[in-house]
């Protein structure tokens, strides 16, 4: 049986709620699943158990262990990789729209981890149980590039990597509306919505965490616009939500956009993504076409993409 994933945290807050500190800084988890592990003693406030209206200290350490999901989540599941690179620390794959990277609680199968290990049956520890190779993440509806490593010593370097923000992040994203600036930066804090707690939001700076979003405008299609975004950083959700606070919501978003009668998904493809190898230290890039279901969008609305 899997270990529980444990983290820690060191309080910068006075007087906050332990369960709103917790889910504030875990963006993987709801408010109501930050309660029930603090209730089954998952959570620990300086080594000691404690219940979820605790009041923090500035100092107060905290440990959280996040019990893996239960049921098959870890099984091999023959699902079809398109695999754009290989060697012997990592993958480099082409993620298609609707495949959840790995298992959740509510989503214990049919994920790209599955995927992976029925791939590499042999994987070994990459250092995390259950996310085996994952070093970063795409939403279930996004397609594109992604890098998965194939050990552990990989896995560090890639992580430290992103760390760093060395790795090159390229996404095309279609809003809706004209950006006065043909070249923009957005930056602001990403955290939990205050209300909603199964979203994020832009909030005040003591309230979430600094991110950077640079665009540049494709093209301007009717009422739209082809953006090729770089986020600086890696928030949960954070290019959505940047381009829903200044005013250009994503075509498709369901949670922070405008619905669209011409797509089934958010309109945003990861479609180059750049990084040094761990073994030569050698700078690749990787670039994935627009999909069909988002070309045809774009053809729909009278545009297109010429691609790389």
């Amino acid at each position: 049986m899997s270990s529980p994933e444990v983290s820690s945290l060191v309080v910068d807050k006075q007087g906050v709620r332990l369960d709103k500190y917790v889910t504030e800084h875990c963006p993987g988890l709801s408010r109501t699943q930050v309660q029930k592990l603090i209730s089954q003693g998952y959570v620990r406030v300086n080594n000691r158990l404690a219940k979820a209206g605790l009041q923090l200290s500035i100092g107060d350490r905290l440990t959280i262990a996040q019990p893996p999901p239960t049921g098959s989540s870890l099984q091999p599941e023959p699902i079809p990789l398109d695999i754009l690179y290989e060697d012997d620390d990592l993958l480099v794959v082409d993620k298609p729209a609707g495949l959840t990277v790995h298992p959740a609680p509510g989503h214990p199968g049919h994920t790209l981890v599955n995927a992976v290990l029925s791939y590499l049956p042999g994987l070994p520890d990459t250092g995390d149980r259950q996310r085996p190779g994952i070093v970063h993440r795409l939403d279930k509806d996004t397609s594109g590039v992604m890098v998965v490593a194939k050990n552990r010593a990989a896995h560090l370097n890639l992580a430290n990597q992103f760390k760093a923000r060395s790795v090159v992040k390229i996404y095309l994203v279609l809003v809706k509306g004209h950006p006065v600036q043909e070249d923009g930066i957005i930056e602001a804090p990403v955290g939990r919505h205050p209300r909603y707690r199964e979203r994020m939001a832009v909030v005040a700076e003591s309230r979430g965490r600094q991110a950077q979003t640079e665009y540049h405008v494709v093209n301007y299609i009717g009422g739209y616009t082809l953006l090729e975004v770089k986020p600086e950083t890696g928030r949960t959700h954070q290019i959505r939500v940047h381009l829903a606070a200044v005013g250009y919501p994503v075509v498709g978003d369901k949670v922070y956009g405008v619905k669209s009668p011409h797509l089934l998904r958010q309109f945003v493809h990861a479609s180059g993504l750049g990084f040094k190898l761990p073994s030569s230290g050698e700078y690749v890039e990787f670039t994935s076409p627009l999909p069909q279901d988002l070309t045809r969008a774009l053809e729909e609305i009278g545009g297109f993409y010429r691609g790389y």
